[in-house]
């Protein structure tokens, strides 16, 4: 279920150079931010969380989701060379488990390391909340990428889309409105962060077990149902 000729591809259309350009921002302007935090503000735990929660968790890791998932295979089909992938004889599934690990891989890596990174500039890690940021940040890294390269399958304007779901209803209705936090991967991710930091430093408005049950889900589905477009896109080409 994974092929390096397919993942080469992926890595490099997505590291290359404006796409990769774009990645660095987000980390980058994160590592500033705790910086200027640390110095103008101290080691804090509730600032920590904050900056971690607000601005890593619930808006960082959702963009650079959606600039991994959708550019796994998003543009390949704008540009009508996926016919060429799905002429190898390399089965559809695969094709999408592949750019999906590759989405992943990146995500994890723009994301859950700066995150890191930051929580230790902030408070060194005190309560666990770097590590436990860290760990959510990994996790929300696997659903994001999932859902992301379903939607750069399904649709031309997945970027546009990824986008409004990102920081409208992530970083917005995720965080404020109480209904659709269950519905909000960041909640989910939030659980697992929860279970790790200190007693009372992180909460999750989801339970762990409920949590875990709806990112495994989430995952599967969109990888499946990704798959299946992508199944019926080779036999829209051959009609």
């Amino acid at each position: 279920m994974y092929d390096p000729t397919v993942a080469r591809l992926t890595y490099r259309a997505l590291l290359g150079r404006r796409r990769a350009a774009i990645l660095f921002v987000l980390p980058a302007l994160l590592v500033v931010i705790a910086v200027a935090v640390r110095v103008f503000a101290g080691a804090d735990d509730q600032i920590a969380s904050d900056v971690l929660g607000g601005f890593a968790l619930a808006t960082m890791v959702p963009l650079i989701g959606v600039i991994a998932g959708t550019g796994a295979i998003g543009p390949e089909i704008d540009d009508g060379s996926i016919v060429y992938l799905l002429a190898k004889p390399v089965k559809r599934p695969t094709i999408i488990v592949t750019k999906l690990i590759v989405a992943i891989a990146v995500t994890m890596v723009f994301s859950a390391l700066p995150t890191l990174v930051a929580g230790l500039i902030l408070n060194g890690n005190g309560q666990q909340i770097a590590v436990a940021y860290t760990v959510a940040a990994l996790v929300a890294s696997i659903a994001y990428s999932a859902l992301f390269l379903l939607l750069g399958t399904v649709s031309r304007h997945a970027v546009v889309f990824g986008l409004v779901y990102a920081l409208v209803w992530e970083a917005l209705f995720g965080s404020l409105v109480p209904g659709a936090r269950t519905l909000s991967v960041q909640q989910w991710a939030l659980a697992t962060a929860e279970k790790i930091g200190a007693e009372g430093a992180i909460t999750s408005e989801v339970g762990l077990p409920l949590a875990t049950v709806l990112l495994v889900g989430a995952t599967v589905l969109a990888t499946w149902y990704a798959g299946q477009k992508l199944r019926a896109l080779k036999l829209a080409g051959e009609e």
